[in-house]
């Protein structure tokens, strides 16, 4: 049955697919949702004002719900999920104190070593199995300072953690990492750019998740399908120093309730939904299993993580076919489901790659995945 929240067709081919070609299955990742014709029209009617003087009334709307529904006093409506982890991190963490984190974490591997950069904050990492960081991880680590010594003032934990393939953070997990943070003294940010997944993947409500941290970053154009936007939810006190910080990355913006808008809708009728994305990966993990990939492990949440030899040349051969992926390593592909893609789209994807794969592995035979799908 057609979703009639879905965006329907795109309006032209994406990039690797030429003149006439099929519209591409962009797997690359879940960013490159467009939106639909009932988004573009909730962002084309939204009443509008100066955001940075405090009078977008759809910001504020926005802001509210999202405040409301995880559990926190305030929020701060930003343009990017990069901007929310920094500010967040900021408020926590002064310059030259502590943070630690996964040594996988976003924040260290893909946000321009920002940390460092704009907040003068010294980063120590734990290993974390599929990205988890555990109570037990931590009590070894955390420190409390003195004269001599530099102690912790934050915890940060990724919810779901992306380049662990999208898993989930355990509730009693994160409620074991606050009440050991709690007794040192120490804050925790949580970076929860995917925590709709989470959410989904878990049947946790968002306000049990909001309850472990002191600090949420929470992205809109990811999992929700909206085009620009990430809210940092944060305590009351701390808003004033977080518009000033969102001045000076030059995150202020003017009317942007055009964009909230696009966030409000996507929290009215993108949720639920994202169980299909979650079907989609586990159901493109099977399929590249069978057709000889080894894929890391079941998918839990979006992100399917596959070892592929020359990544690379896998990545390449699947564009020039129409199928988008990526290779976040040298002998990794990584596929991304969201809600541009369905399941005919995801079987086109698999046998492009099984295709590929017999091309790129000499020997290997033919493969139909479309018992799968």
């Amino acid at each position: 049955m057609t979703n009639p929240n879905h965006p329907g067709p795109h309006p032209g081919p994406h990039p690797g697919t030429g003149a006439g070609a099929l519209p591409a299955v962009d797997l690359r990742s879940d960013t490159v949702t467009r939106p639909g014709p009932r988004m573009r029209a909730a962002m084309a009617a939204a009443e509008v004002g100066d955001d940075l003087f405090g009078e977008d009334p759809t910001v504020r709307a926005l802001e509210d719900r999202l405040a409301g529904l995880f559990g926190f006093s305030a929020a701060l409506f930003v343009p990017s999920g990069v901007m929310a982890n920094q500010i967040g991190l900021q408020l926590l963490v002064g310059p030259g104190e502590e943070l630690v984190c996964d040594a996988e974490a976003h924040i260290l591997a893909h946000e321009e070593a920002s940390p460092a950069r704009y907040g003068g904050i010294q980063t120590r990492t734990v290993a974390a199995d599929r990205g988890v960081i555990t109570a037990a991880a931590l009590a070894g680590v955390v420190r409390r300072g003195n004269p001599y010594t530099l102690g912790t003032r934050a915890v940060e934990v990724e919810q779901t953690h992306t380049r662990a393939g999208g898993t989930v953070h355990p509730l009693e997990t994160l409620r074991a990492v606050r009440e050991l943070t709690a007794r040192a003294g120490v804050s925790v940010h949580m970076d929860g750019a995917r925590i709709w997944n989470a959410m989904v993947a878990s049947g946790t409500a968002a306000a049990a998740y909001g309850a472990t941290a002191d600090s949420l970053a929470v992205c809109l154009s990811k999992g929700l399908g909206a085009p620009v936007g990430s809210v940092l939810l944060l305590a009351a006190e701390h808003l004033p120093r977080a518009r000033r910080l969102r001045h000076g990355l030059g995150g202020g913006m003017r009317q942007s309730g055009i964009l909230a808008a696009a966030g409000l809708y996507a929290l009215d009728h993108h949720v639920e939904r994202i169980a299909e994305d979650h079907a989609h990966a586990s159901l493109l993990a099977a399929g590249l299993r069978d057709a000889g990939f080894a894929v890391r492990r079941p998918p839990e949440t979006n992100i399917v993580l596959v070892e592929a030899p020359g990544a690379e040349a896998v990545v390449a051969r699947a564009a020039r076919k129409g199928v988008l992926v990526t290779a976040p390593g040298p002998d990794v592909i990584r596929l991304v489901t969201h809600l541009d893609v369905g399941r005919e789209a995801c079987q086109r994807a698999l046998e492009v790659l099984a295709a590929v794969r017999i091309e790129v592995v000499p020997g290997v035979r033919n493969f139909a995945p479309a018992g799968h799908l």
